[in-house]
């Protein structure tokens, strides 16, 4: 199993009234982490994705919170490839800070394979060298349907 380590540093404007990361920034932290994924892991953009006919429309997310970022935490995003089948890829998220290793949130998001219709397609069909990409770093415990 692949893992993608991406930093950050928060930005003030996504604090809220309390001084502390909204809630909402936590989706686009994961957002950047998994393009981040795709760019390191396995070569390719989300652009590049795109371009040969592939999206990846986010079907389901959840995000657990622990410790609250604040403005101006340095924060790590590891991110890794839970589970893939030929219809769909679940990621983990793991944000933590830096200074002091606290375990901020956790999180996951599921996506589903379409082409640029938005029709689900199997990407073993459809795209056989990117499914190859993508499941020879995704969790071994994945099962190839």
């Amino acid at each position: 199993m692949e893992k993608c380590i991406t930093k950050l540093i928060t930005r003030y404007y996504e604090t809220d009234q309390m001084g502390i990361i909204h809630h909402s920034n936590y989706y686009r932290y994961f957002e950047v982490a998994r393009t981040d994924y795709l760019k390191t892991i396995i070569g390719m953009t989300y652009k590049d994705v795109e371009n040969i006919g592939v999206r990846m429309p986010l079907t389901e997310t959840h995000c657990k919170y622990k410790t609250p970022a604040l403005y101006d935490d340095e924060i790590t995003i590891t991110t890794t490839v839970r589970e893939m089948t030929v219809v769909r890829i679940i990621f983990d998220y793991v944000i933590t800070r830096e200074k002091d290793g606290a375990f901020i949130a956790e999180g996951v998001t599921a996506h589903a394979f379409t082409n640029t219709e938005n029709r689900p397609i199997n990407l073993k069909k459809f795209r056989p060298e990117l499914f190859q990409q993508l499941f020879s770093v995704a969790n071994t415990d994945s099962l190839e349907k």
